[in-house]
């Protein structure tokens, strides 16, 4: 059964391959399902907006689909940047201009109160319409000054205290054991294992 991945992002594709294998699906990238138009995320939350991009794809192509939304929350800013991180600090603006504006707004803000979690919901569509999401947090603080010169986004801030370090000087197993997007595609993983219309199909051959 082809599962088409969400994305354009190749990274995420491979990690996507990498959790989902041992399950007989076979995965393929947008450009490779013939869709090359970007889905408008409108929703209001992660689950909306991974719901939208996977109920799109659904729709014109018919097939099972898999995708999804994340950003970071910070308590202190109640939720933001939230689904809006990628607008945070305005269209095209770089990981070093979001991180610098989320520093400036939690300027004289003590540590322990720069409580985070980047959040990462997955949502499939089953070639039946049948949709379900799964959800991964990752809990952690805003860092007083960015640390480290690894990953992408707000990962140079994102402190974690078990490590005693920030995402972006965590090694690469390090960081995927404990990231969000990971968690969520393990549950979801889970889900489709147990899923009356995954075994049916693939019963059939």
């Amino acid at each position: 059964m082809e599962l088409i991945a969400a994305t354009k992002n190749k990274g995420k594709i491979n990690e996507i391959a990498q959790i989902l294998n041992g399950l007989p699906l076979v995965l393929i990238s947008m450009e490779q399902a013939g869709i090359d138009k970007d889905i408008e995320e409108y929703g209001k939350t992660f689950e909306e907006n991974a719901l939208i991009k996977a109920s799109e794809i659904h729709r014109l192509t018919g097939k099972m689909v898999i995708s999804d939304d994340s950003g970071l929350e910070v308590d202190f800013l109640n939720g933001a940047p939230g689904i809006y991180s990628a607008r945070f600090a305005g269209e095209g603006a770089t990981d070093k201009d979001k991180n610098s504006k989320l520093l400036e707004l939690l300027e004289g803000v003590p540590f322990e109160k720069r409580s985070a979690r980047f959040v990462c919901v997955i949502a499939v569509v089953l070639p039946n319409g049948e949709s379900f999401t799964t959800k991964g947090t990752c809990e952690g603080y805003i860092a007083l000054d960015p640390q480290g010169q690894g990953g992408f986004g707000y990962d140079p801030l994102f402190f974690i205290p078990e490590y005693n370090m920030t995402t972006a000087q965590l090694k690469p197993e390090e960081k995927n054991s404990i990231s969000h997007r990971g968690k969520a595609l393990r549950a979801m993983a889970d889900k489709l294992r147990n899923s009356e219309y995954v075994n049916s199909v693939l019963k059939k051959g």
